[in-house]
């Protein structure tokens, strides 16, 4: 009897690392939920302050809890540390809001695009896919060593470290530098 029961707690634990390996994977050291929307999630990132920041400054809060499906290429803290000096505290002004708002919506597909989706548009288009974003930025995805890279209009590459955190809205893919508009 001992036996049995030990099996089967064995394979209740096996079965929930199996589930457990299958979620969300962590954010900025917190949990993503599924069923949560992009905000709900976003907010407790520590590694997307500057970004969360930034869509409250922008007034997309709204936007981003709803329906979707969003696809948000998520710039984390050490991209906008990385633009010129003041440019972050520029853009956070009341006059920048349309500038960030531009900015912002570079960064959101009307999609719900997983990364392995990405991939076969890359392949079945050659080794580049354009896309249109909400801002009507164009964005050229590639891919490199397994990853999927943006290129912005302004001639910037963007590689995404955390792909396919999946959000009741659509997926948001963690990147490592901010997408800008043509100047």
């Amino acid at each position: 009897m001992t036996i049995i029961r030990n099996l089967g707690i064995a394979a209740f634990l096996f079965a929930g690392a199996t589930l457990a390996n299958a979620a969300n994977p962590n954010v900025g050291g917190a949990p993503m939920f599924e069923n949560k929307n992009i905000i709900e999630n976003a907010v407790n990132s520590k590694d997307h302050t500057t970004l969360v920041a930034a869509v409250k400054a922008a007034g997309l809060v709204e936007t981003l809890q709803g329906k979707g499906p969003f696809t948000v290429l998520a710039p984390v803290n050490s991209a906008f540390d990385a633009l010129p000096a003041g440019t972050v505290d520029t853009l956070l002004k009341p006059e920048s809001k349309d500038q960030l708002t531009k900015i912002l919506t570079c960064h959101v597909i009307s999609a719900n695009a997983l990364s392995s989706a990405i991939t076969k548009m890359v392949a079945d288009d050659g080794g580049a896919h354009d896309v249109k974003t909400v801002g009507g930025c164009k964005l050229t995805l590639t891919t490199k060593d397994g990853k999927v890279m943006i290129k912005d209009e302004a001639g910037n590459t963007a590689t995404v470290t955390i792909a396919d955190v999946k959000q009741s809205n659509g997926v948001i893919h963690v990147i490592d530098k901010v997408l800008l508009p043509k100047s």
